[in-house]
């Protein structure tokens, strides 16, 4: 075990971007803070009456309060929620998945379209490691767009007033004020 891993816990070396093993002798408390994410997400999905109630339950689930300008339409899943930061006046669709061990923040004024999987963690390709956790942080700039189905893989940012199309596949930064498309996506329009 290295130095960091006898001194940090397990969520202070997933802020500093993992790795995180299933060995790891704190796994344990991961475990247990996802366990109860899985809970309250299945709780607001199935139970929340309004915008304001998923607003509330969503602020549980991150351990921050959600901006009465932003509007989450259930259901919503995330596996960790408390690496989702969310800015103001944000709007994110039906059916959305974030998963948030390596981070996701989504600045102000971006709209996020439906079915939407935004996924900070990945896995080695190495069989012999592959339970293993790999942390990329997310990152969507002020004034994105989000489209439809769309799928954005760890450490990728997307720029300022940019837009990702529908069904698209983000493995790579998309840089501001252009449109990306494709499998994977790709720049397929500048925004004047």
């Amino acid at each position: 075990m290295n130095y960091q891993q006898t001194e940090a816990d397990i969520f202070e070396r997933m802020r500093a971007g993992g790795p995180i093993r299933k060995d790891d002798p704190e796994y344990g408390k991961f475990s247990e803070m996802v366990s109860r994410t899985i809970r309250l997400c299945v709780e607001m999905n199935a139970e929340a009456k309004s915008p304001d109630d998923v607003r509330s339950r969503l602020g549980e689930i991150t351990g921050t309060e959600i901006d009465r300008s932003t509007t989450i339409f259930p259901p919503f899943y995330t596996n960790f929620g408390r690496s989702i930061r969310l800015g103001k006046n944000v709007f994110i669709n039906h059916a959305c998945s974030f998963l948030d061990i390596g981070g996701i923040t989504i600045e102000d004024h971006v709209q996020i379209g439906p079915r939407v999987n935004l996924t900070s963690e990945t896995h080695p390709l190495d069989p012999a490691d592959r339970k293993t956790l790999l942390l990329g942080p997310i990152i969507v700039k002020r004034n994105a767009w989000i489209g439809a189905g769309a799928t954005i893989l760890p450490g990728v940012t997307i720029g300022e007033n940019a837009v990702v199309a529908a069904g698209a596949v983000v493995s790579r930064d998309v840089p501001p004020n252009t449109v990306v498309a494709g499998i994977p996506a790709k720049v397929v329009k500048q925004i004047q």
